[in-house]
């Protein structure tokens, strides 16, 4: 019989404690057969990575880009060793590996760094020896062997990265969650766990509010073809199956609803309507690390004036307020803002074929005298922003409206 190859990933929660160790090597050694090979990817113990973040900002709000990502690769580093202690102290064959001891080869900037590459010939003799590594997750080192961090929840694409580069059979994420839901339980106690789910409304899911998986790390999934199962480190239930296979998928036209809270609306008004000056108004920031989401541009009644109106988060409102009103770049006669705003979206691959998905949406939301302020579409998804006051009365009746209950 041909063996497996199997990648484990443990979040924070699932390591948060002692306990909690001692509950993930059993888990670890209930996947362990003769015939499979395991590696495992952990994160750091919940709440040390924020704890290392407040360290750094008590000696300065400007720490050292690079100092910053080799303080917080300690977490995943005890996390590791704990873990592969426990397993040794139960009678087995297991060892913590470092991301520069593979190594884990990164390429960007500190903090938002993406893998490009991992050295596994180290690894695979010690699991073909039958070996348990249990290797750093959220890091690696750049060409100048420096240590990188790759986001938070990177941890997910070091696992998906380390099943590539494995050639793995299978990549198990382990949360506190026991799959991916149709939305987030915590708004709506109708939401139930989706079984399987394409890997482009995962990524829609995962950009436009859900938690349940970085974006990136979706990302690496589909360009890699690799499989990816979530289910919960607590109890035992099957998870959710993130794949791009169309194998015994429903016809659910809506997979899920995802939201988000604290959005802004910007609106320039007036602005010249010639070529170049959108791209004027957004360089600065995106020099500026801002990210702006949905987008609209009115059509010019009179061929020379227009208006521009775009959504960031709340939390960057004022720093691209600034950025707006010294841009001598661009000429406009007034800008609005409005905060307190949130964004909810219909997602499913079903709504490509299925004509009339735009309309159900906006006539149930009107019928909850809901106010709809920006729309935004792809092939996949329709987002619209609203009132934060009226997010979990859109998402129930979105909900109930395609059916998801």
């Amino acid at each position: 019989m041909k063996s497996k190859t199997l990648v484990l990933k443990f979040g924070g929660t699932s390591v948060g404690s002692i306990e909690r160790i001692k509950v993930v090597s059993k888990i670890i050694l209930s996947h362990k057969s003769k015939n499979t090979k395991i590696a495992v990817v952990s994160s750091a113990m919940s709440g040390v990575t924020n704890e290392l973040i407040k360290k750094s900002k008590s000696i300065s709000n400007n720490f050292d880009s690079a100092e910053y990502d080799a303080l917080l690769s300690t977490g995943e580093q005890v996390a590791c060793a704990l873990i592969a202690g426990n397993l040794k102290a139960l009678g087995h064959n297991s060892r913590s590996w470092l991301s520069w001891q593979l190594p884990i080869m990164t390429e960007g900037q500190h903090s938002n760094s993406r893998i490009s590459n991992i050295k596994t010939t180290e690894l695979k003799k010690f699991m073909n020896k039958g070996g348990i590594p249990i290797i750093t997750g959220f890091q690696g080192i750049n060409t100048n062997f420096r240590l990188t961090t790759i986001g938070r929840s990177g941890s997910d694409a070091s696992a998906i990265m380390l099943a590539k580069f494995l050639n793995a059979d299978e990549c198990i994420i382990y949360t506190d969650i026991d799959g991916v839901y149709t939305t987030d339980p915590r708004n709506n106690k109708k939401a139930k766990k989706i079984k399987k789910i394409f890997y482009d409304e995962m990524l829609e899911m995962s950009s436009l509010g859900s938690k349940v998986m970085q974006p990136t790390s979706v990302q690496d999934a589909k360009l890699n073809k690799i499989d990816i199962t979530v289910k919960s480190s607590f109890i035992r239930k099957k998870g959710t199956l993130i794949t791009g296979s169309k194998k015994s998928f429903s016809d659910q036209i809506i997979t899920g609803i995802s939201s988000t809270k604290d959005d802004a609306k910007i609106t320039i008004v007036g602005v010249k309507d010639k070529p170049g000056v959108a791209a004027a108004i957004f360089k600065p920031l995106s020099d500026n690390s801002i990210n702006v989401d949905m987008v609209v541009q009115n059509i010019s009644l009179n061929k020379k004036e227009t208006d521009i109106t775009f959504t960031i988060k709340a939390e960057d409102l004022r720093k691209t307020e600034k950025l707006i009103k010294k841009n001598k770049k661009i000429q406009f006669k007034k800008i609005s803002f409005d905060k307190n705003l949130s964004k909810v979206s219909i997602i499913g691959v079903g709504m490509i074929t299925t004509p009339g998905i735009t309309y159900r949406m906006f006539k149930a939301l009107a019928k909850k005298k809901i106010n709809i302020m920006v729309i935004s579409t792809s092939e996949i998804k329709i987002s619209v922003l609203i009132s934060n006051k009226d997010i979990k009365k859109a998402v129930a009746c979105l909900h109930t409206e395609f059916n998801l209950d």
